[in-house]
């Protein structure tokens, strides 16, 4: 039997939204009712009854009567003094860094113009291209997923990309790319008059920052924004992220973010958070203690196990008997952790380079047991 012609059946409403939209998948979160989420990257630590109670109080004293006014101001102050942002170097909000990652398309839209990004990695980077019309580029990491720097280079002198995106640490690798790497790529967008954007949302797990760089090189980096979100700190659900750059950079920019674009209970939560930065600091800390048991744990199992500066890590299963790629091994190995209530993610089919692979979030000590004692029984 012939497959119905949809097309046929859809009021023409239809017509009127783009074709390349239509063909699109949306973003999917998987369903983790029930389950122990190791999937997302979260923070996996909730604030204390004290502070739950205390952060309730605050929210209700909160105008929402009113749209975001000066508020949302302390929030930017809290931010730059929490980072010490450079000289020079101004900070614009978004509702998330997705926010951010569409308004630097938008702003950057112009005949021609493209994005180049080293895959794997992000998936919003491509869609954004996709939905404002520009041409997208990835250049395909080493197999131990480093930058392949000579083909970046190549990449920017034939693409001439309006946008290169760096994320630093990756996902889903979790990788710090090489100084080197980093700086010549920077300058050779430069010198073509691109925009280089480093991606740090992982940056509260990670060894080292490039906004140490950017402060002590302002010249080499006066058309690099970095990027940064709250999401990973411990504020997933408040939806978060904000930009730094050079002021003069960052006003053409804001002038695409929609008026109000962060509620006032989200810049309420934030500022919040930043008052008790040092909770999540200790949280960090033990995300950061239990992902190098996990690496461990994980290579004992006969995982490969690429070391991580992030709050994930990134396996690829054993290889097994039976003739099974390592894509088919991935699938079944994720299928016995869904069996037994351990939701992670199977990046196996998301690019050749992963084949095999899953990326595992560092949970709290208990579901990090529960994981590794279901990884046990799935293989």
């Amino acid at each position: 039997m012939n497959a119905p012609d949809l097309s046929r059946s859809r009021p023409p409403v239809f017509s009127r939204i783009r074709s390349d939209v239509q063909g699109m998948h949306a973003y999917a979160v998987q369903d983790s009712t029930g389950m122990v989420k190791l999937d997302a990257m979260e923070n996996p630590y909730r604030l204390s009854p004290e502070l739950q109670a205390e952060l309730g109080r605050r929210l209700g004293a909160v105008a929402v009567n009113r749209y975001p006014g000066a508020r949302i101001e302390d929030l930017k102050r809290a931010l730059a003094h929490y980072i010490d942002l450079p000289e020079g170097q101004a900070l614009m909000l978004g509702n998330g860094s997705d926010e951010l990652i569409s308004l630097v398309a938008m702003a950057c839209d112009l005949p021609g113009a493209s994005i180049l990004a080293p895959a794997p990695g992000f998936v919003m980077y491509a869609m954004s291209a996709q939905l404002q019309g520009l041409a997208f580029h990835s250049v395909d990491l080493t197999p131990d997923f480093q930058l392949d720097e000579a083909a970046m280079l190549a990449a920017i002198r034939e693409h001439k990309p309006a946008i290169t995106y760096l994320a630093y640490p990756n996902n889903p690798t979790g990788t710090l790319w090489d100084d080197a790497a980093m700086k010549n790529i920077i300058a050779a967008a430069g010198a073509q008059g691109g925009l280089v954007v480093i991606d740090e949302a992982y940056q509260p797990f990670a060894a080292q920052t490039w906004l140490d760089r950017m402060r002590a090189e302002p010249g080499q980096h006066g058309h690099v924004l970095l990027m940064r979100t709250l999401s990973k700190f411990g504020l997933a659900g408040v939806r978060l992220g904000y930009m730094v750059g050079p002021a003069a950079l960052l006003t053409e920019f804001d002038k695409v973010r929609p008026p109000y674009n962060v509620s006032v209970l989200n810049a309420e939560c934030a500022l919040f958070a930043l008052e008790h930065a040092e909770v999540f600091a200790a949280q960090a800390r033990e995300i950061k203690a239990q992902r190098a048991m996990l690496v461990d744990a994980l290579r004992a199992l006969s995982f490969t196990v690429w070391d991580s500066e992030a709050n994930m890590i990134l396996v690829r299963v054993p290889t097994l008997a039976g003739g099974a790629d390592a894509t088919q091994v991935a699938a079944r190995v994720f299928a016995g952790l869904k069996a037994r209530k351990i939701l992670v993610k199977n990046v196996s089919a998301m690019h050749p380079l992963l084949a095999g692979c899953l990326r595992l979030t560092v949970g709290t000590p208990q579901e990090n047991a529960q994981m590794l004692a279901a990884l046990r029984e799935s293989l």
